[in-house]
């Protein structure tokens, strides 16, 4: 039995570079969670973001079915990337980010400095920023995958998407 090399590489500076631009350019996401209910996968377009600090941001009503699957089961993934206008949709970069979610305190010290900047990037936000059951959410990066387009694939660190 014949053994094929991995196709995925390691990160150099041009994927690390993409990765970030992928998500510096990014005001929507599509996060994939575990259903507390029946702990089968869900997927939502959440709005998103980086905040003060560069951490990887969201901003959540505790109606939204992906609020109970977070506090439930921490673990998710982002994929962040746009198909173009043309061509094959797979053949433009996307990245998907292993990550654990974690619920920022409304009393927390960094909260208004974390408004103040989601607001400056999401400013229809305004709207229902301040209701009661929003929430910031803080996804911590565990790894990442960039495709880069064809044949190029990187596994990522934490590290290189700061």
């Amino acid at each position: 039995m014949t053994t094929r090399p991995d196709p995925v590489a390691a990160p150099d500076d041009e994927a690390r570079a993409l990765a970030r631009r992928l998500i510096d350019g990014a005001t929507h996401a599509a996060l994939a969670v575990t259903d507390p209910a029946d702990g089968t996968p869900g997927i939502s377009r959440i709005a998103f973001g980086r905040g003060p600090d560069g951490a990887l941001l969201t901003l959540v009503s505790a109606l939204a079915p992906h609020h109970a699957a977070l506090h439930a089961h921490p673990a998710c993934a982002l994929l962040l990337g746009e198909a173009g206008e043309k061509g094959d949709p797979l053949t433009h970069p996307r990245l998907m980010v292993k990550a654990r979610a974690e619920f920022i305190a409304p009393d927390d010290p960094a909260r208004p400095a974390i408004r103040d900047h989601w607001l400056a990037h999401h400013p229809k936000a305004k709207l229902y920023i301040d209701f009661a059951d929003f929430a910031f959410v803080r996804f911590a990066p565990v790894s990442a995958l960039l495709n880069g387009g064809f044949a190029r694939a990187f596994r990522l660190a934490p590290e290189d998407l700061r």
